[in-house]
């Protein structure tokens, strides 16, 4: 009773406010009453320094984030584009290329270069990455294989760029203009890691999304490669 009489205390504020009559004025308050609420934003793409943690950073590089960092401001790398200061890891400090990637993006993005997810020239990206217990060719193959690759991947046009194995693949994506670029990396004899970084996206949001959608896909390459209906 007490809820019918609050509802319809309502009504007649609604009907004081805007002249409808009270049918009129009550159909609206229970339309929207019953409208869907609207779905959560999308959540912010997380720094990579909260991606990937310093243990992983010094064990895969020699150092950890802090340190990648004061090397990188000593020479005044701010003022330097992402593939000087990404070439400048390799070369002065034998960084391999993904990992001189994953530290150059830190560094912009603690920098100020550029925000999480977003790339120095202003667009946006998605990472995601996950250990499996496998060696790396076998997670390269998940991905350079098309048979393999439609058993976790289905329904999705990849073309494919460039391929380092078992290192690396680079494809266009669902016929473009956005593109993915993936590393696997060895952890110990039977694991690896694979790191997705899908590029060429037009915004936060749609970064957000394709995050949650690498994160999903590579939880099922993961448990498909993991168990024992991994048909080689």
């Amino acid at each position: 009773m007490t809820n019918q009489r609050s509802f319809k205390t309502r009504v007649r504020t609604r009907m004081e406010k805007t002249g409808e009559s009270y049918t009129t004025a009550r159909r609206h308050l229970i339309n929207k009453a019953t409208e869907p609420s609207p779905a959560p934003s999308p959540a912010p793409a997380a720094a990579q320094t909260e991606r990937i943690a310093d243990d992983l950073i010094r064990a895969r590089t020699g150092r950890g984030w802090a340190e990648w960092f004061a090397l990188l401001d000593a020479t005044t790398a701010t003022e330097r584009t992402h593939t000087q200061i990404a070439r400048h890891l390799v070369t002065e400090h034998d960084v391999p290329g993904w990992w001189s990637q994953t530290i150059t993006v830190g560094y912009e993005q603690a920098r100020g270069l550029r925000a999480p997810g977003q790339q120095r020239d202003g667009g946006f990206s998605a990472a995601a990455s996950r250990t499996v217990a496998v060696p790396a060719a076998r997670l390269y193959e998940a991905f350079a294989d098309e048979t393999a690759r439609t058993r976790w991947l289905p329904d999705i046009e990849v073309r494919v760029r460039t391929t380092t194995a078992p290192r690396s693949f680079r494809a266009d994506w669902a016929g473009g203009p956005t593109r993915i670029v993936v590393g696997f990396d060895a952890v110990g004899e039977s694991k690896a890691r694979v790191s997705v970084l899908h590029e060429k996206l037009t915004g936060a949001e749609q970064a957000a999304e394709l995050k949650a959608y690498w994160r999903e896909r590579l939880a099922a390459l993961k448990a498909l490669l993991e168990s024992n209906g991994d048909n080689r």
